[in-house]
């Protein structure tokens, strides 16, 4: 009888204001789990999950030892969380009071986006301008841990002033690729592989040939600044984007790295076998 007069108190109004509730608690879990992203409190939230399962499992299998151990951990857990989460808590009181909380996180990527772009960007400049040679590969889908561990490990936030330094000359990390996984220099002095297509010009150098081997076998994106001439390429794909305006890279690393790439496109100045596009 229960039932059937849950039901029946199933109006259309009901039903919308359910729906509305459910949206706004998983909005709010979603907005808690951003918040605490990329700090110890996600792993401290694992732990708590692993509890929790824990003490279902004893349940299950009749436990009751350790079964009531797990309970009391529960039971005192909330005062533990507010102190464990304290600097997350604080943080998010603060957003809220600021209005930052509910703003969507867009645009935070875009800012974020809009960094990379530039530290990328500062660093090229720079090192075209002197003709500092560099060799620079982005992860994508394909992972390129085989090739992180022919390097140096650093795990290091992304900046201009760290790439420039790793590729100032006779400085030990100077030699090799840079690997950056997300928003991370991963490794330096990496080892790439080598294209071993005839149909590279004989002009191009080994950073050259190293970004298009490395472009033939995963997706990842590589950057090259010549020592020759300070000229900037991109490599993508087995494609090869030669002498470009740091215009040109800008919009086409944007493009690659946070968006979709035509290969087609127009804005490509010579492809791996050394044909002019259009």
């Amino acid at each position: 009888m229960q039932i059937i007069e849950h039901f029946t108190d199933l109006t259309p109004v009901n039903i919308v204001i359910n729906f509305i509730d459910v949206l706004l608690v998983w909005y709010v879990v979603y907005k808690v789990l951003t918040l605490i992203k990329g700090t110890k409190a996600v792993q401290l939230l694992k732990g708590i999950f692993v509890i929790i399962i824990a003490r279902i499992a004893t349940d299950l299998l009749g436990l009751q030892t350790l079964g009531w151990m797990l309970q009391q951990v529960i039971e005192f857990g909330f005062l533990a969380i507010i102190i464990i989460f304290q600097p997350e808590i604080r943080r998010g009181l603060e957003q809220i009071g600021r209005g930052k909380l509910f703003q969507r996180s867009s645009s935070q990527e875009e800012e974020e986006q809009t960094r990379l772009i530039e530290a990328m960007k500062k660093s090229v400049s720079y090192m075209a301008k002197r003709r500092i040679g560099a060799l620079i590969s982005i992860e994508k889908e394909t992972g390129l841990n085989e090739y992180i561990e022919t390097g140096i490990g650093l795990n290091a936030e992304i900046s201009s002033e760290l790439l420039i330094n790793i590729f100032i000359p006779n400085t030990p990390l100077h030699d090799g690729a840079v690997i950056m996984q997300k928003d991370k220099v991963t490794a330096a002095a990496c080892y790439l592989p080598l294209s071993e297509s005839p149909f590279i010009s004989k002009e191009l150098g080994t950073r050259h040939r190293a970004a298009l081997g490395l472009s033939e076998v995963t997706d990842a994106i590589t950057i090259v600044v010549s020592e020759e001439t300070g000229a900037i390429s991109i490599t993508l794909n087995g494609n090869l984007h030669r002498n470009l305006s740091l215009e040109e890279f800008e919009t086409l690393l944007r493009k690659m790295w946070f968006g979709s790439v035509q290969e087609s496109n127009a804005s490509s100045k010579l492809t791996w076998r050394g044909k002019k596009n259009g």
